[in-house]
């Protein structure tokens, strides 16, 4: 009997064993996810996520980074503990909520030297540590890999053994500039300060995206589409399907053009309630204009020194100049017009919207004068530009140097009331446009200093000759189709379905050790159970030897 007492008691404690760990490992399955208030502590700092076995594919499949670097390591290997810094250095600017460039690369690491991540690291053909791979982080998932694979989006880092060459291999394959200095956007340092660097622009094309994002997403919450309006959008869309400088945002434009009937019937008055409905039906559908992967909040070529200045407005600028210098002269009066009409319906600040279309008003009025004169064969009429535009507008220059003029006079407005009200942007402040330093060669000769108006005389043929080399030829260069973009057509799953899918997942392993410590404490009741059988059996046979 005392044998089968330590027997009970040695099953007992095992099953607790198991309890504690499982409960250990899913707990720490979570951190290593962010999960809980102490996840930051439990990392002690860390900016690149820790996975296992059980996390890898489940995190890597809802990661919404278009690239991913993983590195394999094992934590007894003092090269990799010198690494680490190194490692840490470059996942700092990705990862994390002080991160520079977020949502752009998943640093992540496996340990190798843990049993439990053998048979992960032998599906990646781990040969040595440190170990760095590169790639799409859904082309990781259930995936294998090794050297002799040909046409494979993942791809061995081979020239990583530093943060310097590290970041330096990353901003090769993306194309990119970051840099281990890099801050996050409220940082003054990160600030694009170089006006005379015109390749500065090609950080642009990110807020490009954002911005019309952005614009559309408020004319979804503000409920702005209606009768009176829809038709505007309509064309305001059908130009950016053709001339957007970003492909996916043609793609979305497209996409939404195809489906706006269905949303937006035409010729119905929609009631608040009904309106309501088709706002939910659209949400429902999930459609993101320039796709999903577009940042939110984060400004690159357009960040200001404060969170509140420049962005929108900045990348919206930036948007209607491109869309200018690329259409044909045919197109001409009619972007005008769209450009005017979008202005006046959807942009929300009413003081801006009031400002703009009274310049597009006035512009209107004296088309109208100029075709009333030629129809009665007048045979001059004098009509006052800061640009020589012709009347109306014959051609892609002609739109371009009038939007480029009134940029200059809203930056004028805007120069006079910032400087009055402190407002402004101290490290950005509204200037005439472009600098000198940016294009000398658009100044014939300019006066005025301090606080006097500064009076240009432009040479018209070579501020066009910039606009479209600014805002059209390096702009639109420098965007190419990732990978991320390429795969938007395919099924992805909304990011609420990833988070439950992920917590479902990322706690397997207490649920296993509770469905072990069940089966054992089954089977210690098991086990009692027939001890007392055989004691009760045991003494009825030795009360019968006494009869």
């Amino acid at each position: 009997m005392a044998s089968s007492a330590r027997l009970l008691a040695l099953l007992a404690l095992l099953a607790l064993l198991v309890l504690l760990l499982a409960a250990a490992r899913g707990a720490d399955s979570l951190r290593s996810l962010g999960v809980g208030e102490d996840a930051a502590a439990v990392a002690q700092g860390d900016a690149a996520v820790d996975l296992n076995a059980t996390t890898f594919d489940a995190f890597l499949g809802a990661a919404r980074e278009p690239f991913a670097v993983v590195e394999f390591f094992a934590h007894w290997c003092p090269a990799c503990r010198n690494y680490k810094p190194h490692y840490e250095k470059v996942a700092k600017l990705f990862n994390g909520q002080d991160a520079a460039h977020p949502g752009r690369v998943l640093m992540a690491r496996v340990d190798c030297a843990l049993k439990a991540n053998i048979d992960l690291c032998s599906r990646f053909s781990v040969d040595h540590y440190p170990f760095l791979l590169w790639g799409p982080p859904t082309k990781f998932v259930s995936a294998k890999w090794d050297r002799k694979q040909e046409k494979s989006e993942i791809k061995l880092i081979d020239d990583g053994r530093t943060a310097e060459r590290l970041l330096k291999w990353i901003n090769k394959q993306m194309e990119s500039s970051f840099t281990l200095d890099d801050k996050k956007y409220e940082n003054e340092s990160m600030l694009p300060k170089n006006a005379s660097d015109p390749e500065q622009i090609v950080r642009a094309i990110y807020d490009v995206e954002e911005a019309t994002a952005h614009a559309f997403q408020i004319i979804l919450e503000h409920k702005m589409i209606k009768p009176e309006t829809r038709d505007s959008l309509v064309r305001f869309l059908q130009i950016l399907v053709a001339h957007h400088p970003s492909k996916r945002c043609r793609r979305g434009s497209a996409e939404l053009l195809i489906n706006f009937d269905d949303h937006w019937p035409s010729n119905i008055s929609l009631s608040s309630q009904e309106s309501s409905r088709m706002l939910e039906s659209v949400e429902t559908d999930d459609h993101k204009i320039c796709g999903k992967e577009v940042p939110h909040g984060y400004w690159m070529f357009c960040r200001g020194s404060k969170s509140e200045t420049r962005g929108f407005s900045c990348g919206l600028w930036v948007l209607l100049h491109s869309l200018t210098v690329q259409i044909g002269d045919g197109e001409s009066q009619s972007t005008f017009t769209s450009i005017c009409d979008f202005i006046h319906n959807f942009f929300i600040c009413e003081e801006c919207r009031k400002h703009f279309y009274g310049m597009c008003s006035r512009f209107a009025k004296h088309t109208l004068r100029y075709i009333a004169a030629l129809k009665h064969s007048t045979a001059c009429l004098t009509v006052t530009f800061t640009c020589s535009v012709s009347v109306p507008f014959k051609s892609a220059r002609d739109l371009s140097l009038w939007l480029w003029s009134t940029h200059n006079k809203v930056n004028e407005r805007l120069m006079k009331d910032e400087k009055d009200l402190g407002t402004g942007d101290p490290s950005f402040p509204k200037v005439v446009w472009p600098p000198k330093a940016l294009c000398p060669s658009c100044y014939r000769s300019s006066s005025g200093t301090g606080d006097e108006a500064v009076q240009v005389d432009w040479n018209e043929d070579e501020v066009f000759s910039f606009l479209v080399n600014y805002y059209g030829k390096t702009l639109v260069s420098s965007y190419k189709e990732t990978y991320v973009e390429s795969q938007e057509k395919k099924h992805v799953m909304p990011l609420s379905d990833d988070a439950s899918s992920s917590a479902a997942r990322v706690p397997i392993g207490a649920a296993l050790g509770v469905a072990a410590a069940s089966c054992i404490f089954g089977a210690l009741a098991c086990f009692w159970r027939a001890q007392q059988k055989n004691r009760k059996y045991s003494y009825r046979l030795h009360s019968l030897k006494k009869i």
